[in-house]
């Protein structure tokens, strides 16, 4: 598809690892005061190869490991597909463009590896296979530093009470040691260990490396009965203590473990996956890493939008068969939740409910699936007496599975009192960007556990598994009149709403529309947060609109609507489609206006038209429609939206998407046909801008919007003594009561005597 005018490339736009893809053999301290340089001696330092030693069949081999933790992985490789399995359960990916991927080991990742079944020895043997090079020993260190103590310590769920267990008292006494967890242990006067820890027998683990055989002597071994020493917390605090355990702290990572097989506490739900429901390699691979050693680890997997997280979720709950609760973002999401587990599973409609404001549903037997949303569980205020008691049974029983949609959000100081009021043996958290930008995503380390499984989003597209989009960048110059007022200083709170309707962006999207919509017969979504204009686009384009305050009835009629007719090829929605939202129809993204620099929208947003559409074979590269699907960001040059949008495409970027320049749309050519053509209509529509309330000129706030917040800078600005009193823009209104009312048999007040009013209100009560 060809645009006129359009830039091949933006030289701005470069992934941050794309420079010096060649291994830096250095030491942490030289990559420590190498980064605190200012920028030009940064440039200018040079790096010091002579220590680098190339093994002789190095060609053959696809790692490049330095010593600071960074590993780079050749996608050319033939070995390219084993070494990826193997570093994304080791490291965190960082940036994963076509041909060279760069990954960073961590302590949360090496925590993440041992979780899964690799010992010390197997991940630093691998790695040294891998390599290029020989290892540097500070990386080893550093792994075995990393993974030492993992295994010692257990967070055990027994009715309702949780225990840390260990089969080493030593260990529990150093834990107790600590501040945070001696205030957080019940103390049992019951216990019969020297430390007052209660002491039960229980059949040794065995744990064995992967190309290691079991022998008769190790089968014995682990059948021995072993002493398990333990004490209980108060679950009010179970964040904070395995927060203190986490390697950044006390360094006794917590094993979080569910032996369903052999709960018999528990009721089991009669569910099981339908003969239709196949799960792809790569959710197989998911679920392996979920299930390896015939328990259900707690932890996260990572899919992009579209890749199938509902059937991973639904095939995990299968799996355990015992009560889940799902956890969504809004009641649309629980509808579909609901909808996915009836398509996938042979669950029955009496054990599966939905508990939002308007559907209060109970499951009848022992054991079921509930599905809410974040919001409902963790709500602080009075309640019905129907939902308190929902909510009662909720917090009372135990869970054996916590399944949570868009794990993202949890770590928002509302959500995250979800995991202390929940009681739950296994949780699974799903997101496809692990990312925030107030950096609280490594709370979910403690609060739910590892990330278990991340898939690569351009390997997914070459497999056909998810669409492959074209992403485009659309710049739309300032309209002379609206860039005049956007550099008045008294503007400054209706910048965004100035560069959001600047008519040449109108004008653009419209035309985007049009294209798509008449010579394509695409299903296009229009995002923007500010809802001043997301108004004025839809009611000007004469498209429906979605938005916070629409009722979750009128969503599913607008949402259904676009799925099935014709007639609907376009609606608007605000941030409230971000997430959660299910429109596979969808193959075309318009945006327009956006949430400052967040990189975790942007992808959420891609994620709408990521699901896999027509043909694999046309898909392929080559294919008639190599694209068929199209994200185009409307952006205002020379305005703060620039700079915003560099950032946004961050994440993408490190996943190994491009983006389109496209600076002439719509065509010079274009006339009347399209809105404000002309003078007088852009200058009425600045007016409408100029006037509006500053309610109306700003961002759309949800209660998920706390990360946001880190992308709000605090200004100081010139006031009023009106403003400071409250009084801006405020004004006077008289409403109807309505008829009086009786209380009782009485009037609630007495009539009014004509004769006795003030003679101000004489004429106009008579």
């Amino acid at each position: 598809m060809g645009y006129p005018g359009e830039k091949s490339s933006r030289p701005t736009k470069k992934h941050k690892s794309s420079k010096d893809y060649d291994v830096d053999m250095y030491n942490v301290e030289d990559f420590e005061e190498e980064n605190n340089d200012p920028q030009g001696e940064k440039e200018g330092k040079k790096m010091d190869y002579t220590k680098l030693e190339l093994k002789p069949d190095h060609s053959n081999r696809p790692l490049w490991a330095c010593s600071d933790g960074r590993i780079f992985l050749e996608t050319f490789s033939a070995l390219y597909k084993q070494a990826y399995d193997f570093l994304i359960a080791i490291a965190e990916p960082v940036c994963r463009p076509e041909s060279m991927h760069e990954y960073n080991l961590t302590p949360h990742s090496l925590y993440a590896a041992v979780s899964v079944g690799l010992d010390t020895e197997t991940i630093v043997s691998v790695l040294n296979k891998l390599s290029k090079t020989k290892l540097p020993d500070d990386m080893i260190e550093f792994i075995h530093a990393s993974t030492a103590n993992y295994g010692k310590v257990k967070l055990v769920l027994k009715k309702n009470r949780y225990f840390i267990e260990s089969p080493f008292p030593e260990v529990l006494r150093t834990l107790l040691k600590d501040e945070v967890i001696g205030k957080a242990r019940i103390s049992n006067e019951s216990g019969h260990g020297t430390d007052g820890f209660t002491v039960s027998k229980a059949l040794g683990e065995m744990r064995t490396g992967h190309d290691e055989l079991i022998t008769e002597a190790e089968l014995a071994a682990a059948a021995e009965e072993k002493e398990t020493h333990s004490f209980e917390i108060d679950p009010s605090q179970v964040e904070n203590v395995k927060q203190r355990c986490l390697p950044n702290a006390l360094n006794y990572p917590m094993l979080e473990e569910y032996d369903f097989r052999n709960d018999t506490v528990n009721p089991d739900l009669d569910v099981e996956l339908r003969p239709h429901a196949q799960p792809r390699p790569y959710q197989e691979k998911s679920l392996t890493k979920m299930f390896g050693n015939g328990r259900a680890r707690s932890g996260i997997i990572v899919l992009p939008c579209g890749a199938g997280k509902s059937l991973v979720g639904v095939s995990a709950a299968c799996r355990i068969r015992k009560s889940c609760l799902c956890l969504a973002t809004n009641a649309v999401s629980v509808d579909q939740w609901a909808y996915q587990f009836k398509l996938w599973s042979t669950i029955k409609d009496e054990n599966i409910c939905r508990f939002t404001s308007d559907s209060k549903e109970r499951f009848r037997g022992n054991a079921g699936v509930v599905v809410t949303t974040y919001n409902m569980v963790a709500f602080g205020g009075k309640r019905s007496e129907e939902s308190e008691k929902i909510i009662e049974e909720i917090r009372n029983r135990e869970w054996g599975l916590l399944l949570m949609d868009e794990v993202h959000v949890v770590p928002a100081h509302m959500f995250r009192k979800v995991i202390s009021i929940t009681k739950s043996h296994c949780k699974l958290g799903l997101t496809a960007t692990l990312v925030r930008e107030d950096e609280r995503i490594t709370d979910l380390n403690f609060l739910i556990g590892p990330k278990l499984y991340e898939a690569n989003w351009l390997d997914l597209v070459k497999g056909g598994f998810i669409a492959n989009v074209q992403c485009a960048e659309v710049w739309c110059p300032m309209t002379k009149e609206f860039f005049a007022e956007y550099l008045k200083k008294e503007n400054s709170k209706r910048k965004q709403a100035l560069y959001v309707m600047n008519p040449n962006k109108f004008r653009a999207c419209e035309f985007l529309i049009r294209f798509h919509e008449q010579h394509r017969g695409d299903k296009i979504i229009v995002f923007a947060d500010n809802l001043f204009a997301l108004t004025e686009y839809a009611m000007k384009l004469r498209k429906p609109m979605i938005y916070g305050a629409t009722s979750h009835i009128e969503r599913t009629k607008i949402l259904e609507a676009f799925k099935t007719s014709r007639d609907v090829n376009t609606i608007f929605l605000s941030k409230v489609g971000d997430n959660s939202i299910d429109i596979p129809e969808a193959n075309v993204i318009i945006q327009i206006s956006s949430h400052a620099g967040s990189r975790r929208q942007e992808a959420q947003r891609l994620g709408r038209i990521l699901r896999a559409k027509g043909k694999l074979e046309d898909r392929m590269a080559g294919g008639k429609e190599e694209y068929n699907a199209f994200f185009y960001s409307l952006v205002s040059t020379d305005t703060q939206e620039m700079y915003y949008s560099t950032k946004r495409q961050q994440f993408l970027i490190d996943q190994g998407y491009s983006f389109k320049v496209i600076t002439s749309l719509p065509p010079p050519d274009s006339g009347p046909e399209l809105s404000y053509h002309l003078l007088q209509d852009q200058l009425d529509l600045l007016k409408k801008v100029l006037t509006a309330g500053d309610d109306m000129v700003g961002l759309e706030q949800l209660e998920e919007d706390a990360d946001g917040m880190a992308l709000e800078k605090a200004r100081r600005m010139p006031g009023s003594m009106s403003a400071l009193s409250g009084a801006s823009r405020m004004f006077y209104m008289e409403y109807s009561t309505g008829q009086k009312k009786h209380v009782q048999g009485q009037l609630r007040s007495k009539p009014k005597d004509p004769s006795k009013r003030h003679l101000l209100f004489k004429k106009r009560f008579g």
